[in-house]
């Protein structure tokens, strides 16, 4: 087994350039045009879910419009969001630039500010010096006032595809020296929830716990849903309305330790993935699983996706979950 430190994979493989940067083509040709133009805002704001891409995309950008080291200065927000922090900048502001033609301040999770520092930021951010760039970074936007938003300009980052996130396993797999089959790829992304950050977290997990290639029933065990023909056949239970059937099946999940919402994760993913074969010629033509025959003949419809996400939702919610959850089935059955 490999002995890997936390979040090793992520600090190794942060983007260093806009090249590496992926699923933001648009705002990288937008603000690699405004450096080519010569036309630098003073104020940017980076919205988007965390894991995005947002800071390292601030510090790349920085460093592309000739800024040193030493003239970059970030402030988290979360730790650092009172007044006196954003008085700190306001008085340092003014001061020239020590190597760069441009002092730059990246201040991740701005929407943590308290309102004085926002008043504070607001006053600074009306008439910075030339030499002052501002890029705020948050996963809030709405929580930011309004008269700040209106002096930035803004870029809303989009979460990537799993298609993104997969590509992006199986490349940094592929430079750590293994193997991993596209089944896998897809799965590590799926848990990676639209985060860069988080899918090599969830990597970094799954490499230090299987020592060969990496498989997709191996990835699976990693995390105790490794019931893909037991899924199968309690959704297939549920379509034939054979209660005694689906009762069966999930108490032999119980038995073997699964995990109820990896469990109704995967069925949701299951129904989705069978609906859209079913209705998108091109979803079907690009979709690759073991289970590609099984979805397209089960009876599956949008019905079955309600109730799963109504009882998804009930159970995040729950204290008990797994009481919820057969509850749910007893009722589905009445």
């Amino acid at each position: 087994m490999n002995n890997i430190e936390s979040n090793t994979l992520y600090r190794k493989y942060r983007p260093s350039n806009f090249e590496e940067i992926l699923g933001q083509k648009e705002i990288i040709d937008v603000l690699k045009k405004s450096i080519e133009n010569k036309n630098i805002s003073h104020a940017y704001l980076f919205s988007g879910d965390r894991g995005t891409g947002k800071t390292s995309t601030a510090r790349i950008f920085a460093k592309e419009i000739g800024t040193s080291a030493d003239d970059i200065y970030e402030m988290d927000g979360a730790s650092n969001r009172g007044i006196n922090e954003i008085r700190e900048i306001r008085d340092s502001v003014d001061i020239m630039p020590l190597s760069s033609k441009y002092k730059v301040y990246i201040i991740d999770e701005v929407h943590m500010l308290t309102k004085d520092a926002f008043n504070a930021l607001l006053k600074t951010l009306e008439e910075p010096p030339k030499h002052v760039i501002f890029i705020l970074a948050t996963t809030e936007k709405e929580k930011i006032l309004p008269t700040i938003i209106s002096r930035c300009q803004i870029f809303d980052f989009q979460n990537p595809s799993n298609e993104i996130l997969g590509e992006l396993v199986a490349k940094v797999v592929g430079k750590e020296g293994k193997i991993i089959d596209r089944e896998a790829s897809l799965e590590i992304a799926k848990r990676g929830k639209g985060s860069f950050r988080d899918t090599l977290s969830v990597l970094q997990k799954v490499i230090s716990s299987i020592s060969g290639e990496l498989k997709i029933d191996e990835v699976k065990k990693v995390f105790g849903d490794n019931f893909g023909d037991l899924e199968n056949n309690f959704l297939e239970a549920l379509v034939n309305k054979d209660k005694e059937k689906t009762f069966e099946i999930y108490l032999k999940l119980k038995n073997n330790n699964f995990h109820l919402n990896s469990f109704l994760e995967n069925i949701l993913d299951k129904i989705r993935n069978s609906l859209l074969i079913k209705n998108s010629k091109t979803f079907k033509s690009k979709f690759k699983s073991s289970d590609k025959k099984f979805l397209e003949e089960i009876k599956l419809n949008s019905g079955h996706l309600k109730k799963m996400l109504e009882i998804d939702e009930k159970i995040l919610l729950s204290s008990q979950r797994e009481i919820s959850f057969e509850l749910f089935l007893v009722e589905f059955f009445e």
